[in-house]
């Protein structure tokens, strides 16, 4: 229960990293800045919706309980059914959602130059194998699961969104792109 709480907690604050990205980034690109937005608070729903499915099988074995072992093979495909819903909606459509805002946003960082190029480039990269990892974990076909290759192919933009965290905080945007005058397009 304690990880389903801190699952939607994190689950708000992935759609609160666009939202607070979007005053800055419209100024240099409103359709990819909204657009980053809105593909962000779909990866919080679908984190969301996995975080259901997972609690749901709390509920699932109690009624297991409650039928005296009868029906085993009704109660383990239901309980099969919401495992893979959790996994395909956090491991492959949640990911695939924050990958598409991801890049939305990367990509304006690159145009923009308010962080180093090199940094948003890192994005950019680490948000396509990203995708590529969830491709490839759909194409293994189910038992939907976080194989190693997986891991790897997340592990570029796990780093980079940390190293960018860290960047954020201590040396924040280009003061000279944030004190010149945007150019604004969609």
């Amino acid at each position: 229960m304690l990880g389903a709480l801190f699952s939607f907690i994190a689950a708000a604050l992935s759609a609160s990293i666009a939202i607070s990205l979007y005053p800055i980034l419209k100024r240099y690109n409103e359709g990819l800045a909204l657009g980053a937005v809105g593909f962000r608070i779909i990866e919080a729903v679908f984190y969301i919706v996995g975080i259901w499915c997972l609690l749901s099988l709390f509920v699932l074995s109690q009624e297991f309980v409650n039928a005296g072992g009868q029906n085993i093979s009704y109660f383990q495909t239901l309980a099969s059914l919401l495992l893979a819903a959790s996994d395909i909606s956090g491991f492959v459509l949640g990911a695939i959602s924050f990958s598409i805002g991801a890049l939305m946003y990367y990509y304006v960082f690159y145009q923009s130059k308010l962080i180093p190029r090199w940094l948003s480039g890192w994005g950019l990269i680490g948000a396509v194998l990203l995708i590529l990892a969830c491709v490839l974990t759909v194409v293994d076909g189910p038992p939907f699961s976080i194989s190693g290759m997986l891991m790897y192919l997340a592990a570029p933009i796990a780093v980079q969104e940390m190293v960018l965290a860290v960047w954020l905080i201590v040396k924040g945007f280009n003061p000279s792109v944030i004190a010149s005058e945007p150019h604004v397009g969609s």
